[in-house]
């Protein structure tokens, strides 16, 4: 009230010009606005308060990051049953330090390895979120079959060239057979009042590279068998470091074909698949680029133990290597795509479970192969594409039916139950198989 007055008063004044310097300076002490009241009652209140802030900004930030990192890890983690075999991986390190059991440290290193294989397939798509159909594309092609080709490197340096050969090879025809007829299968039982259709043009073009893949092979083992080379031994290895880089070459343009020239199909696909994962990635990019290192480095890790364990494997469950590397190995690499194909073919998108399947063998015959010769080219190992007689025969007649169930662009239960029994065929014949390699050095110990 009486600021209201003194107000006034002051007004009264100015306006009779009677006010003085000293009523100025009178007013100025009086009033609960002045500048310096302002300053000494506000500033030690906004210094108290902006500390607090940053003290209480600091511990937000930190509980901040703990929620993403438990977020990240529950989603990536927590979230497939498949996970429950990961302790096998540092259990099968233990037996090894412990024991030296190769039997054990071989299958406790291949349950270890499956659901980090099916983790790093998860995070690669992840990525392909952010990254775009081209870019996405190119990951699965380099992720898609990682297991198998850190496998094979490792193999390469331990000198186990057979090794990398078969396993290859085995993962084509796990992928060819035993995925695809079960994807097959499993979507006829789902829809047998109907048959399931695919793009036959697709289905054609895949094909045609897997044939091309095969001729590639056929011509350094006949070479070898008919003893036609020019220079012997030579001749062989120079034809297979050339068919692999034409093979790469021929692998780009694919991908450039697929990702360009059918860019719409392809997002049309992308589209669909993103559909079943909530159309939206559930970890950021950073967190997807961290988990594809942290997956490779642990499945390189066991990967190792894997190549150095299989020998005595064989040794002590008397099986050869021919076929643990044909049927074992390569079930456990595409163990993601296995499952993948299934689910995908069990909700009518055949087109897409034909990638995994299919685009998978694609992969290995046109990318990993060859990879694998120049990887090996470099390392001074004279790894070539004979993959000897009885091999290529087997991928050969592998191609050949494959082919001809695809030719219809439809599918039924029926046509998955036939895959299937040529996977069965071809796992009983490399059983009874023995590797030609396995006995020239059994001959050379004897002797």
């Amino acid at each position: 009230m009486d600021y209201k007055l003194q107000t006034v008063d002051m007004k009264s004044q100015l306006e009779m010009g009677s006010l003085d310097s000293k009523s100025i300076h009178e007013f100025n002490e009086k009033s609960p606005f002045s500048p310096e009241i302002d300053s000494q009652k506000l500033h030690p209140m906004h210094a108290a308060k902006s500390e607090s802030c940053s003290v209480g900004s600091q511990a937000d930030r930190n509980l901040m990051s703990r929620t993403l990192v438990y977020k990240s890890i529950k989603t990536v983690v927590f979230s497939s049953k498949l996970n429950l075999l990961i302790p096998f991986g540092p259990l099968a390190i233990l037996v090894e330090k412990l024991a030296g059991h190769h039997g054990w440290v071989f299958f406790l290193s291949l349950l270890g390895i499956t659901p980090l294989a099916e983790r790093l397939g998860y995070a690669t798509e992840q990525l392909a979120f952010y990254t775009g159909p081209t870019v996405g594309g190119l990951l699965n092609a380099t992720f898609g079959n990682a297991t198998e080709l850190i496998i094979s490197i490792y193999a390469l340096r331990s000198g186990l060239i057979r090794v990398v050969q078969l396993s290859l090879l085995g993962s084509i025809l796990s992928n060819m057979l035993l995925v695809l007829g079960c994807a097959f299968f499993c979507g006829g039982l789902v829809f047998h009042k109907k048959e399931q259709l695919f793009n036959k043009a697709t289905a054609v073009v895949s094909s045609g590279l897997l044939l091309m893949a095969v001729m590639c092979l056929i011509f350094p083992a006949v070479l070898h068998y008919t003893h036609t080379e020019v220079h012997f031994g030579k001749s062989e290895l120079a034809l297979s470091r050339f068919s692999s880089c034409i093979m790469l070459v021929a692998y780009a343009a694919y991908l450039f074909f697929q990702l360009k020239s059918q860019e719409n199909l392809w997002e049309e696909n992308q589209r669909e698949e993103g559909s079943d994962n909530d159309d939206g990635p559930e970890i950021s990019k950073w967190e997807s680029v961290i988990w594809l290192c942290i997956m490779t480095s642990w499945i390189s890790i066991l990967s190792e133990h894997v190549v150095h364990a299989i020998e005595g494997a064989s040794i002590a469950w008397n099986i050869s290597i021919s076929f643990i590397s044909v049927i074992v190995l390569p079930i456990v690499g595409n163990a993601a795509e296995h499952a993948s194909a299934i689910m995908f073919a069990m909700k009518d998108k055949l087109d897409i479970s034909l990638g995994v399947a299919i685009g998978s063998s694609t992969q290995i015959s046109m990318f990993g192969i060859p990879f694998c010769v120049v990887a090996s080219w470099i390392m001074g190992q004279p790894m070539d594409l004979n993959f000897q007689l009885f091999e290529t025969a087997t991928l050969f007649i592998t191609v050949l039916v494959v082919a001809f169930m695809l030719q219809e662009g439809t599918s039924n239960y029926f046509k998955g139950l036939m895959l299937i029994l040529c996977y069965l065929i071809v796992a009983a014949s490399f059983f009874v198989h023995v590797d030609p390699s396995s006995v020239d050095a059994d001959k050379e110990l004897k002797t």
